[in-house]
């Protein structure tokens, strides 16, 4: 029986008597409409930017900045990515034709180490796609810097990081483009449902275009409109499928749960930031890590990380966890190293895993705890005393 588990339910009474509200109506919108733009807009003025488009899924998310890249890219050429990610950071590269290129973390951030980034860089680089993981902030002034001299965009995955921030500044604010997640057991929920954010109006454009089949009706922009019925004048204006795209629209329904639920958003930030604290206060740091990068994290679950390689700790732990009903994840975001997954098998080389050693480590070595608002601090100081019983 689980005593301990991942997450409790994040959605509350309140979000729930919102959308009863909106269904009371005599004839309620429950497809993408005005409720879907408002919490776009509510979504840039908290995050900082200009323009945010509502998707059903942060994977989706993922895939739509992938298909803005291919159109500047038609040509493909290469993604940096991290081997300690989820899964859709890696696929969606694969699915728009290009080809990932690993880079190795940093073990404070668990983000890609930006030497590793650099060292990766070739003239066939088109983007980094930089994922901040489990609330840490994967940045540095340095790397900013440098990827912005070398005119390769970033592109940032803050699905697990929301409210994080770097020097000050929210995370999501500072690449070309940035995806966020709102799945059951994140910073926040819309049942399923993911943002994509940029301060670039073209490319704003674009990706209302591609979450919603290509259809150039879906711009906001009067004279691009204008001049696709101009150059088509044999199509209906109305049905203009601009690029090869897909529908990936969220509904009415995970608007209002998001507005809702956006509200809390920093008060929820603020708890599960405090909880961090007092956890990492209170593990064997003989044994486990914590000297994790701190400063601006907005944490999405607790990292439990063996110092050290032990294959016999391990087995202690994991065996005290479930016994003593506290789920966990092993290997930490997303299952551990991405390289080692079999989707990637004829991609990359033979063995190339082992070109990662500190995402291998994390891999067999570290776990995941849940971490959440209404976690208390005497549950938080029992999960303390299991681990350091193994």
């Amino acid at each position: 029986m689980i005593k301990f588990p991942l997450m409790r339910n994040n959605i509350l009474r309140e979000d729930l008597d919102a959308v009863i509200r909106h269904l009371q109506q005599d004839d309620p919108i429950l497809t993408s409409g005005p409720q879907c733009r408002e919490f776009e807009a509510e979504w840039s003025q908290w995050l900082g930017v200009k323009h945010s488009v509502f998707v059903n899924s942060g994977a989706s998310a993922n895939l739509l900045s992938m298909a803005v890249l291919r159109l500047r890219h038609p040509e493909g050429g290469e993604v940096i990515v991290p081997p300690l990610a989820w899964v859709s950071d890696v696929a969606t590269v694969l699915q728009s034709g290009f080809t990932p290129v690993f880079a190795d973390i940093d073990p404070h951030t668990l983000a890609m180490a930006p030497a590793e980034i650099l060292s990766k860089v070739t003239d066939r680089t088109r983007a980094v796609f930089l994922t901040h993981v489990q609330g840490f902030d994967g940045l540095t002034d340095e790397l900013v810097a440098e990827l912005q001299r070398r005119n390769i965009p970033l592109i940032e995955d803050v699905c697990e990081s929301h409210g994080a921030t770097h020097g000050g500044v929210k995370l999501g604010s500072f690449g070309w483009m940035s995806n966020f997640s709102f799945y059951y057991a994140h910073h926040m929920s819309t049942i399923e449902g993911g943002m994509v954010c940029t301060n670039d109006s073209k490319v704003y454009q674009q990706l209302r275009m591609l979450r919603s089949h290509g259809m150039v009706r879906e711009s906001t922009d009067n004279e691009l409109k204008a001049g696709y019925a101009a150059a088509h004048p044999d199509l209906n204006p109305d049905f203009i499928f601009a690029y090869l795209a897909y529908n990936v629209r969220n509904t009415e329904i995970g608007a209002i749960m998001g507005r809702s639920q956006l509200k809390r958003l920093d008060a929820n930030v603020k708890c599960r930031t405090d909880n961090l604290m007092r956890f990492l206060a209170r593990i064997d740091g003989k044994r486990y890590q914590t000297d994790f990068a701190l400063e601006g994290s907005s944490n999405y679950a607790f990292n439990l990380i063996l110092k050290a390689p032990d294959a016999d700790l391990v087995h202690r732990l994991m065996t005290t966890m479930r016994a003593a009903g506290v789920e966990f994840r092993r290997g930490s975001a997303g299952g551990g190293n991405q390289v080692r997954q079999p989707y990637l098998r004829g991609i990359v080389p033979k063995d190339h895993h082992l070109a990662f050693p500190v995402a291998d480590h994390v891999h067999f070595y570290g776990f995941y705890i849940g971490n959440f608002p209404d976690l208390r601090d005497t549950e938080i100081d029992e999960i303390c005393a299991i681990v350091n019983s193994a």
